[in-house]
């Protein structure tokens, strides 16, 4: 994945790669820097490893990807759908109302300082908490049930 493909893969919520996949932006290769893939990649690596693919345009293996946080998780070629559905059907068991919360949530507060970010944090808590959805999950476990979840 160069360019573009880097720049989606930094871009999604979550991601698994083949144990064959690399990432890398070499526009600088070419005198056209990857300014929209730097975007989302510095939001998803460390400083330092964002800028070393930025101004290097050296190729990252997959492995390194997963180290240095552009995947979640690298997998044989031949695992990858199986792992990709294994994941998105961990998701899609939860209340899809608790996920949305939770991600509109952790996109609010990653930018903001650490003290407004506990505050919004509980305020969500708070929301989520009268949500149907958390009435249910806590019920059911405190049964030791699967939940039944209405997404409300």
């Amino acid at each position: 994945m160069t360019a573009a493909g880097c720049q989606l893969v930094a871009s999604c919520d979550l991601a698994v790669a083949s144990e064959e996949a690399r990432f890398a932006t070499p526009g600088v290769n070419i005198g056209l820097f990857c300014s929209t893939p730097m975007v989302a990649l510095s939001r998803n690596v460390g400083r330092k490893r964002a800028m070393e693919m930025l101004l290097t345009g050296e190729p990252v293996g997959a492995r390194r990807a997963a180290e240095i946080g552009l995947v979640n998780t690298v997998v044989p070629a031949e695992e990858l759908r199986g792992a990709t559905m294994d994941l998105a059907r961990k998701v899609a068991a939860s209340s899809t109302a608790t996920v949305a919360v939770g991600k509109r949530a952790y996109y609010e507060q990653v930018e903001m300082p650490l003290a407004e970010a506990y505050e919004h944090a509980q305020r969500v808590m708070v929301e989520n908490m009268l949500m149907r959805d958390a009435e249910e999950g806590i019920g059911a476990f405190l049964q030791k049930r699967h939940p039944a979840w209405e997404d409300r």
